[in-house]
């Protein structure tokens, strides 16, 4: 898509300023955050605007993401991944806390005995961790934890959404055999879910081999408002950590 650094910027700015506080995103602060006017900030959440990149609420002056500037972010951090160019604007998920969180997934799965106890244990973490719901497949069976989690996010004040999700959960088990198989971490945000489209929902999922399937699963699924980078990095350590364990 074609925007400046500044704007790419903004939109980073924006997209990680609202996976904080939940509230829509001001030229205020971001003209603190860049030293520039507010004015100029305007200027540029326009055009951000107009590229379909984020919203303005109703109610608000501020700004939020839209899904297709969710996509914009997470493809830039998956380049990221891959070729160590692209740097957020708050350098999400670096430093010592995520590493302390990869180590805890690692003690946690190598200590269970059993296979079905390993991947239960991953993902709890990845619930207790993120924040969100975590998911995987244990054989045939789908295995959730933390609901409570991710309907106590305020994104889910609103009853359609949660609808939304449970028809999404109803028909996850099935649809996870058309996950893209060649690609280890697979993200689908918002309207690009095949079910539940309109639930506000980011799902993260990783396929790992264990002794059940080489087709297994273990991910999260939460409010489209959320720390990607770390999230997406959990998710695939603990694909990797159950591969490698189990």
């Amino acid at each position: 898509m074609d925007i400046t650094e500044r704007q790419k910027q903004i939109l980073f700015a924006i997209i990680e300023e609202y996976a904080e506080v939940a509230t829509p995103v001001g030229s205020v602060t971001l003209a603190k955050l860049f030293d520039v006017s507010s004015a100029t900030i305007r200027a540029e959440m326009a055009k951000l605007e107009e590229a379909g990149l984020i919203a303005q609420p109703h109610t608000s002056a501020g700004r939020i993401p839209t899904d297709a500037g969710y996509r914009f972010y997470v493809n830039a951090l998956t380049e990221q991944t891959e070729n160590v160019k692209f740097e957020p604007a708050r350098a999400l998920g670096t430093g010592s806390a995520p590493n302390r969180n990869v180590h805890a997934l690692e003690v946690r799965i190598s200590s269970q005995e059993r296979t079905d106890f390993a991947i239960r244990s991953a993902v709890d973490m990845l619930a207790e961790l993120t924040g969100n719901l975590g998911l995987g497949t244990i054989g045939e069976q789908l295995y959730l934890s933390g609901i409570s989690r991710l309907f106590s996010q305020p994104e889910f004040m609103d009853n359609s959404k949660i609808q939304g999700v449970a028809k999404l959960l109803d028909n996850l088990e099935p649809w996870l055999r058309e996950v893209r198989p060649g690609e280890p971490l697979n993200i689908f945000i918002g309207a690009e879910n095949p079910i539940g489209k309109s639930s506000g929902v980011s799902l993260i999922i990783s396929k790992f081999r264990s002794p059940y399937s080489d087709n297994s699963y273990i991910g999260v699924l939460g409010p489209t408002r959320q720390n990607y980078a770390e999230t997406m990095s959990l998710v695939r350590h603990a694909g990797n950590i159950l591969e490698n364990t189990l």
